[in-house]
């Protein structure tokens, strides 16, 4: 059954107009007036619903039955990812909302070669926030990841709170897995490094910040691997595959 978000609400027994890009989905895959589809918009549960109408540019669907379905992740995962090049964000995103990561933080770090003024900024948030709305429909999640606006490298860690912050580092001592082993899943946030790592002074700036240094083992991964195998990992260890 087609499964699309609908930010709007919701109730058993409602006709909803459905946005104007589910409305056009709707018709290019051929669906007809009676054809059920699941829709979500966010706070939780699905809802399935029947094409009411198909007009030229406006489609309606009538709510038939509420399902308070959840997919997502016992604890709480923040990616924290130091933004790359070209098109490799897009891709950890949609990823990274598969996996069930609660929010995602893109990070400016010294190495970055991407840098975004406010107005670019602003326009890839948008981007990819529609990267979250499909991937979403598409893994069966119905709380989208909270997907932050970029922020600097030393601002972010200079936030104070009491969730675990841990960066990735192939000079750890230990590695991720064998601490989540030793732990109890929890609220965690999982810093990544852009193409060419964090530099000396960022990795010392965070440890005096209370971050913990872990690695992925002996082998180095690239940014757009090493937060994906990260969660992967946690979510191995923790029993929520």
């Amino acid at each position: 059954m087609p499964r699309f978000y609908c930010p709007q609400p919701l109730a058993i027994g409602g006709i909803v107009t459905l946005p104007d890009h589910v409305a056009h989905h709707v018709q290019v895959v051929r669906l007809t007036i009676g054809d059920r589809i699941t829709l979500f918009n966010g706070e939780g549960g699905e809802y399935t619903a029947t094409i009411a109408t198909i007009e030229k540019k406006r489609v309606t669907a009538e709510i038939k039955l509420f399902e308070p379905r959840e997919v997502e992740l016992p604890y709480a995962i923040t990616l924290a990812q130091a933004l790359p090049e070209a098109s490799k964000m897009d891709w950890i995103v949609e990823k990274a909302v598969e996996l069930g990561v609660h929010a995602i933080q893109p990070l400016a770090a010294q190495r970055c070669v991407v840098r975004l003024s406010a107005e670019r900024a602003e326009k890839k948030l948008q981007h990819w926030q529609g990267i979250v709305i499909a991937a979403s429909e598409q893994s069966g999640r119905n709380r989208l990841t909270n997907m932050v606006e970029p922020v600097d490298f030393g601002q972010w860690t200079q936030q104070q709170d009491l969730h675990v912050r841990v960066m990735l580092s192939p000079r750890a001592d230990q590695s991720l897995s064998d601490w989540a082993r030793h732990h109890p899943p929890q609220t965690v946030a999982l810093m990544i490094g852009p193409e060419g790592g964090f530099t000396d002074r960022e990795e010392e700036l965070a440890v005096a910040q209370g971050v913990l240094m872990l690695s992925m083992g002996p082998r180095v991964l690239r940014t757009e691997t090493a937060g994906l195998a990260a969660v992967a990992a946690l979510n191995a260890v923790w029993g929520a595959m």
